[in-house]
């Protein structure tokens, strides 16, 4: 489960913070080309945190959201938004009846997990899902990028996509497409997770932390470049995130 201290800080920062708005962009470069081809009618978040995600999800593509989540913190922002048919459960058991979805998102909910513990919720998510449903799966990616803020946020483990691909495919799962994201910045992040805070001996922090205005753009920019090229049908060779989008066999 994640620090239910981050809570707070994602709420306040997940509309404008250059993060919250480049890995949407992002995500929305990889759906687009889903939704124009699929319909859903019953899709599930599992692990939506403040709501926030499933709300743009169900604006931009009139999917009807099933957000689920473990932390009470999260609903309770998500109630504020105006979220619909949340649920507080664990996406380890999920309360629901077997094929219950035809689509299903987790974005950086089982990294939340211990290693060792991850295939629990692909079971799981593999058993909600009808078959031949999609699932669209989102991670941390690379050990070596671990930061402050992974320890403060309690993160658990990080993948490397073949990691992931492994897991998805003993899970029952046909990948269709896997791609590093947050890549543009990876030098950044390296520097800054491996370098300067050893070097400083900074202590586990939230990183959800305002910029200023300007490098707001700065940051989010190389994020929106990606979206363009993912939403292409691009990929990359590495990165600080794993997309991956799977089919339920």
């Amino acid at each position: 489960m994640m620090n239910p201290a981050e809570f707070a800080n994602i709420a306040k920062s997940e509309d404008q913070f250059w993060w919250y708005q480049g890995m949407r962009k992002i995500m929305f470069g990889v759906l687009d080309p889903i939704a124009r081809k699929r319909k859903f009618r019953r899709v599930l978040e599992a692990g939506s945190g403040t709501g926030h995600f499933a709300l743009a999800l169900q604006q931009r593509y009139g999917w009807p959201m099933y957000p689920i989540d473990l932390g009470w913190e999260g609903i309770e922002y998500g109630k504020s938004l105006g979220v619909e048919r949340q649920a507080q459960a664990d996406i380890q058991a999920l309360p629901f009846a077997d094929a219950s979805f035809d689509a299903l998102l987790s974005m950086d909910v089982i990294v939340h997990l211990p290693l060792g513990e991850e295939a629990k919720p692909m079971r799981e998510f593999a058993r909600v899902l009808q078959s031949g449903g999609l699932a669209v799966i989102r991670v941390s990616a690379l050990d070596a990028l671990r930061s402050r803020h992974s320890e403060f946020a309690m993160e658990r483990q990080r993948f490397t996509k073949a990691r992931l691909l492994q897991l998805a495919d003993e899970c029952g799962f046909r990948t269709l497409r896997v791609t590093y994201a947050n890549s543009l910045l990876l030098p950044v992040a390296f520097a800054k997770f491996r370098i300067w805070e050893p070097m400083t001996n900074a202590p586990a922090a939230s990183g959800v932390e305002p910029v200023s205005p300007v490098m707001n753009r700065l940051l989010s920019l190389p994020l929106g470049l990606e979206s363009l090229w993912l939403g292409a049908g691009g990929s990359f060779p590495l990165g600080q995130s794993i997309i991956l989008i799977a089919e339920r066999r």
